[in-house]
């Protein structure tokens, strides 16, 4: 009789540990069976990364995924933070747009000691372990720089003067900041006409922007050209630029990267002289390829988003059916 008790209550405690064991795949998924993701952002910088985050919200609801979301205000400290609280949550995918390049090997080796995958959205990482992270999906940011760069070089194309441009970069270590300025220095550094006389980060906002440019402004008494990483900071740029009583796309053309809706109406009023297209609508792609990685199913190593150029009448014709 002893014997035969003895073996019921180890068969209870071999299905009890078993159905601990179970969860949801055994990763910690939701108990409705949903995917359970983690995602990172940046922060809500610009018009831009308030679309982008959006878009993975709306995106995550359609596909039937529960979002645990976080904004790190633009702080790597608070994403990795992050990442480590998904981790202990044991979420199915981690997503994250890293604030920097560097620095987020340790990290990313507990996500993957911790069999959870990881996907970057429109940011890339320096890290040469490339198994630490299963895709990254965005934009190809050395591609928007040489874009920027070979408009302006066929803008003066007849000139011989020299052309003194300024340089507002994103944040400082960033991949967009990191790789837009690559691009466009590969193309205009090609001919001795074209001179970047000054560079300076804008952190990608606007208040920043129109800071740093006050400054350009007040050191360069000629400037012929503003590069500027992103729309946002554009846009404050313009504004420094009427303060000091010149015309933003006549006096100085402006080149900026984004095409959000504030950039595309600056551009077709005239003030803003051509912007490259970065879209921030990952949000039903990085559903889909988070589906895939849960599955365990191959993805690409890298998905580029499909985007374009805009002129002045290019922007007056899309800015009445633009989403962002």
């Amino acid at each position: 009789m002893f014997k035969r008790i003895s073996a019921l209550v180890l068969v209870g405690v071999t299905t009890l540990a078993m159905a601990g064991c179970s969860g949801s795949g055994g990763s910690g998924g939701s108990s409705d069976g949903k995917i359970v993701m983690g995602f990172a952002q940046v922060g809500a910088e610009s018009g831009w990364r308030t679309a982008n985050t959006k878009s993975v919200q709306e995106s995550a609801k359609s596909a039937g995924v529960e979002l645990k979301f976080s904004d790190a205000q633009q702080k790597q400290e608070n994403q990795i933070k992050a990442i480590r609280s998904y981790i202990q949550q044991k979420v199915d995918v981690i997503a994250f747009s890293p604030v920097v390049e560097s620095g987020w090997d340790t990290v990313l080796n507990e996500a993957r000691n911790a069999k959870i995958p990881v996907i970057l959205t429109d940011r890339a990482v320096d890290s040469q372990d490339k198994s630490l992270y299963k895709t990254f999906l965005g934009s190809d940011f050395v591609e928007e720089g040489k874009k920027a760069g070979q408009w302006l070089v066929d803008q003066y194309k007849d000139g011989t003067d020299q052309v003194n441009i300024v340089q507002l970069e994103g944040t400082t270590g960033s991949a967009p900041a990191n790789d837009r300025k690559e691009g466009f220095e590969q193309v205009v550094s090609a001919d001795p006409r074209f001179k970047v006389i000054a560079s300076q980060t804008g952190d990608f906002t606007r208040a920043k922007g129109k800071e740093v440019m006050e400054a350009f402004l007040k050191a360069n008494p000629k400037i012929d050209v503003l590069y500027a990483h992103n729309d946002d900071m554009a846009l404050g740029a313009i504004e420094a630029i009427e303060g000091a009583g010149k015309v933003p796309g006549k006096d100085i053309k402006i080149i900026s990267v984004d095409a959000v809706h504030d950039g595309m109406q600056a551009l077709a009023d005239g003030k803003i002289s051509f912007i490259v297209e970065c879209s921030p609508l990952l949000g039903p792609q990085l559903m889909d390829l988070a589906k895939k990685v849960v599955k365990g199913e191959q993805v690409p190593d890298r998905v580029v988003t499909e985007e374009t150029t805009f002129t002045q009448e290019q922007a007056k014709d899309a800015l009445p059916g633009r989403k962002y």
